[in-house]
């Protein structure tokens, strides 16, 4: 009998965490200054990582974030986040150069660097749709150093909650 209100409360109290967070796995395209794909799953309740792959200026990124959702104006699947990571880039821009660099950065070079992103999303309630908007700065340490403050996007994703 004990097994079975253990096994019980366990199950419920799994699914008030879940529901909490509105899904648990989701991928989806991601547009703004940059294009490319996210994918964030939930470690808890309020925490999940998020992978991006995206292109811009001809080149390759991937960045990994560590995110914080809170509840946002008391409206159910409606969350604001923050966090921070890392990401590399590799670009091969023989013909193109960075519109803004005092340098010539044409030519093969990599760079590294940390993430801070804040964003508000929504989860639908009757389709497995979310789609969040957020402002993710970058500062650079190697390759063209110095900070990408214009990077934000719209991401809409496929959700399995």
């Amino acid at each position: 009998m004990k097994k079975i209100i253990l096994i019980s409360l366990f199950f419920v109290a799994s699914s008030f965490t879940l529901n909490a967070q509105d899904y648990r796995t989701g991928f989806g395209l991601r547009g703004g200054t940059s294009q490319g794909l996210s994918v964030k799953h939930f470690l808890s309740s309020e925490t999940a990582i998020e992978g991006i792959v995206s292109t811009r200026w001809r080149g390759l990124m991937i960045t990994g974030l560590y995110e914080i959702h809170n509840p946002a104006f008391d409206v159910y699947g409606l969350n604001w986040y923050y966090g921070g990571g890392a990401h590399v880039g590799f670009w091969n821009n023989s013909d193109y150069a960075i519109p803004w660099a005092e340098t010539d950065y044409n030519g093969s070079y990599t760079i590294l660097g940390v993430d801070a992103i804040i964003g508000i999303e929504y989860t639908f309630i009757d389709v497995p749709i979310n789609i969040s908007l957020d402002w993710k700065p970058a500062m650079n340490f190697l390759g063209y150093t110095g900070l990408w403050g214009d990077a934000g996007a719209v991401t809409v994703r496929y959700i399995i909650r």
